[in-house]
């Protein structure tokens, strides 16, 4: 997929909004995601108020290429990287141990997740802004994963400051999240890419999460 000139104007603006601050909706290649600058502490925690999601709750982050792990995340292991050499970029999110760079508001505990989308409009605004971007699903927690932009503003209103329009997407299921901080890999959340295919390249049985637990 192409960024056209309308679209190429519309992350510009998005750009200069999460400079600001400010908190941009733009498409994936799974489901529709909010973002801010995840070095904001202000931007971050109204993300947090918009999705009325509890603050001991990681946000993910959003890179543009396999080398901005080591920014974000320490200690990788080799099945982390077997999975990101197969699956991303792509719907695959991991839980990696965190960073000292990654501020505590954006991951409250000793982990952080992190995926690389495989769609232009998200990897531009990255770019552009030069860090990583907060990239959690543009819904009120609990809500449905929305695929448009029209399905962004049913939810989330006014409250968000700007709407990357860039058409449905293509997969409209969430990425699957893959815990790769313990020597098993377990499965947080099916979704995008299927267990059996994570499996066969961890070439072992994963352990998937309780019901109950909460993410």
């Amino acid at each position: 997929m192409e960024i056209g000139e309308s679209l190429k104007a519309q992350v510009e603006f998005g750009v200069m909004l999460l400079q600001k601050g400010g908190i941009v909706a733009f498409p994936t290649d799974t489901v529709y995601g909010i973002g801010a600058n995840p070095f904001d502490e202000q931007a971050v925690a109204k993300i947090y108020r918009i999705k009325r999601r509890p603050p001991y709750l990681a946000l993910p982050l959003l890179l543009s290429d396999k080398s901005e792990l080591l920014g974000v995340a320490r200690d990788i292991p080799q099945v982390a990287w077997r999975l990101v050499e197969h699956f991303l970029p792509g719907g695959l999110t991991l839980i990696l141990r965190k960073a000292p760079a990654v501020p505590h508001i954006v991951a409250p505990g000793d982990t952080v997740a992190v995926r690389i989308p495989n769609h232009p409009i998200p990897i531009a605004l990255i770019r552009k802004l030069g860090t990583p971007l907060i990239g959690t699903s543009a819904n009120l927690s609990g809500r449905p994963n929305p695929i448009t932009a029209q399905g962004v503003r049913e939810q989330l209103g006014d409250e968000v400051d700007f709407i990357i329009n860039g058409g449905g997407c293509l997969a409209g299921i969430a990425s699957t999240v893959v815990d790769v901080t313990q020597e098993v890999p377990r499965i947080l959340r099916e979704g995008a890419v299927p267990r059996e295919e994570i499996e066969e390249v961890c070439a072992c049985r994963v352990k998937i999460r309780n019901q109950r637990e909460e993410l």
